[in-house]
């Protein structure tokens, strides 16, 4: 079998890789309708987050069952399924508080950007579809397994609300799907802090009523300005820098909620700075498990349409170019077709 595996810096290849077999008992196989680039991706690919040798990549995918362990219960072979980036078994007291993705024996996915691929405590962990989707649904489906589902964390980590004032900080794809979720939520004003005129488009399409371009203190006196001097009610922090994280804490209200799902990248805050900000602070890797009945569910009936995040469609063994394309900025997300 043949997947990328990523060498060092902007060096990604699709090479021979083991192919994956059930390895215990708990384990599901499956064909990968489709897969893509995350934005967390780009780190270790642009050389800001360390690699420990080759390393087969992905994170996000759907596909049909082709395999199961013996104790596996909850999906079988033929089904179409979906599952998160971090394994779950969906039982243990983290799991039952609804933080999945903070499993007692979660195992991150992480060879993804592959035809086929294992999935660890699966009974856990898949989601199968009411039946086996339309090609044209699944782009859709598979955001639920990850940019779709931290989005929809983002906007209820910052406790978006009914009539409320939401700012969504970053325009990448979790970004994006950020501003859909609080519309869906019920948010009256949804400002999206953007600077491309594409992602702005998509941020309107998605529910955005206002669009910042301004980045930093120029953008924090923007939204301070828009909400009188008061500030946001809800913060949703999508891209994971120092700037990022302190322009989303200075554009909220006091009393207000700053959720943050961009992976922290050199993010140090200051204690004091932060006792005097008076805002509710939440976040980390979504537990997108949790709301993948509900979202898998809004996308089956076409309440919703994530999918059109992914502005490149390439065949998988291209994957170098989807890298590329999405470092460089020519492309919101890549799909990936095995």
């Amino acid at each position: 079998m043949r997947g990328a595996v990523l060498y060092g810096p902007r060096d990604v290849r699709f090479e021979e890789r083991e192919s994956p077999r059930i390895i215990e008992p708990t384990d599901a196989i499956i064909r990968t309708s489709l897969t893509c680039v995350c934005g967390s991706d780009l780190w270790p690919y642009r050389g800001l987050e360390p690699i420990n040798g080759p390393t087969p990549m992905g994170h996000e995918y759907c596909g049909i069952v082709e395999e199961v362990g013996g104790a596996v219960r909850s999906v079988r072979p033929g089904q179409f399924v979906i599952g998160s980036f971090a394994t779950s078994d969906n039982t243990c007291p983290n799991c039952q508080y609804g933080y999945q993705s903070s499993c007692m024996h979660r195992e991150f996915i992480t060879r993804a950007q592959a035809p086929v691929l294992r999935v660890p405590l699966a009974d856990g962990t898949l989601v199968p579809t009411p039946g086996v989707p339309s090609d044209d649904l699944i782009p859709s489906l598979l955001t639920t397994s990850d940019v779709l589902g931290t989005g929809w964390f983002a906007a209820d980590a910052a406790n978006v609300k009914p009539r409320s004032t939401v700012v969504v900080v970053g325009d990448g794809a979790v970004g994006l799907l950020g501003v859909l979720s609080a519309k869906q939520m019920g948010a009256e004003r949804i400002i999206a802090m953007s600077r491309h005129e594409k992602r702005q488009r998509l941020a309107r399409e998605f529910g955005a009523t206002d669009i910042v371009p301004e980045r930093g203190d120029e953008g924090v006196k923007r939204i301070k300005d828009m909400t009188k001097g008061v500030g946001a009610d809800s913060v949703l922090e999508c891209v994971g820098t120092q700037q990022s994280m302190m322009q989303a804490i200075h554009c909220t209200r006091r009393g207000g909620y700053v959720s943050y799902v961009g992976v922290p990248h050199g993010v140090e805050l200051n204690g004091e700075e932060l006792f005097f900000a008076h805002v509710h602070l939440h976040g980390g890797p979504a537990p997108v498990r949790r709301y993948l009945p509900k979202l898998i569910d809004q996308v089956w009936n076409g309440k919703i349409h994530p999918g059109k995040v992914f502005d490149l469609t390439l065949p998988l063994d291209q994957v170098g170019e989807g890298y590329r394309a999405m470092d460089e900025r020519r492309a919101i997300k890549t799909l990936l077709r095995p």
